[in-house]
């Protein structure tokens, strides 16, 4: 792909080298995005932008930013519009954090933790993004839950991670409705146990065989089937579809 990107995708979360964040980058690369990568790990995201540079050729940065902090959300997207990105066209909320923690073992902490970083992550960065979508007319935002919100967990995280990932299904979905007239669409994946660094080492291969063995594609996920449905949301041909949960579980929760 050349230097002739005419719009940029913005990813946060997606510093991570075995993420999906990571993943989705390089599939919206693919597609002719310049990329801004967001990250609480600031030298990560520039590793993942360097990446995604040289793997194909498009304009690309990388940012620290923690996205439950809103000056710290504003200044990272401000530096992305100062760049010599082209306008923002595509969000993708990625960033996350899931805790395997049984309900009465919560703390506050962690409780608040876990919806930061999910819901309010996902409103401060676009609500800081959303207005320059209006502006253009034109939007792709595309939110990332789990197969948690919709089976009330079971596979990894407990159920504050689980409420947390629903809570951003029904911001999708109000979000959708109040934007579409404005030529933005909003969607969301739920993926299911996907190989990740967050997952790897956090299960022992006795519950990961069973939960496989209960998956009707006879696999885990991988960090690419999740990016190349995130990428086909923030392309072009996805003006008539808003509001809407695309499972991304091999099956192992059909609604």
């Amino acid at each position: 792909m050349s230097q002739n990107s005419t719009r940029t995708a913005i990813i946060t979360g997606a510093g991570s080298e075995r993420g999906i964040g990571r993943e989705t980058a390089r599939h919206l690369a693919a597609a002719g995005f310049a990329v801004a990568v967001l990250d609480i790990d600031g030298a990560a995201a520039a590793r993942t932008a360097t990446l995604i540079s040289e793997e194909y050729g498009v304009p690309a940065v990388g940012v620290a930013a923690d996205v439950t902090d809103r000056g710290a959300v504003d200044r990272a997207i401000t530096e992305v519009e100062d760049s010599d990105l082209p306008p923002v066209a595509a969000l993708v909320n990625n960033a996350g954090i899931t805790r395997p923690t049984r309900f009465l073992d919560i703390d506050d902490a962690e409780w608040d933790l876990v919806f930061k970083v999910n819901v309010t992550g996902t409103y401060l960065v676009t609500q800081r993004v959303l207005p320059g979508m209006i502006e253009r007319g034109y939007g792709r935002i595309v939110n990332l839950s789990s197969v948690s919100a919709q089976r009330g967990g079971g596979v990894f995280g407990g159920s504050h991670y689980s409420a947390a990932k629903a809570a951003v299904l029904g911001l999708t979905k109000a979000l959708a409705r109040e934007v579409g007239q404005h030529g933005v669409v909003v969607n969301a994946v739920t993926p299911g146990l996907i190989d990740t660094d967050i997952t790897a080492g956090a299960m022992t291969p006795e519950r990961k065989a069973r939960i496989v063995a209960d998956i009707p594609v006879g696999r885990n996920g991988r960090t690419e089937d999740v990016a190349a449905t995130i990428a086909f949301l923030a392309g072009e041909n996805v003006g008539y579809i808003t509001g809407g949960t695309f499972d991304i579980n091999g099956g192992s929760h059909i609604n």
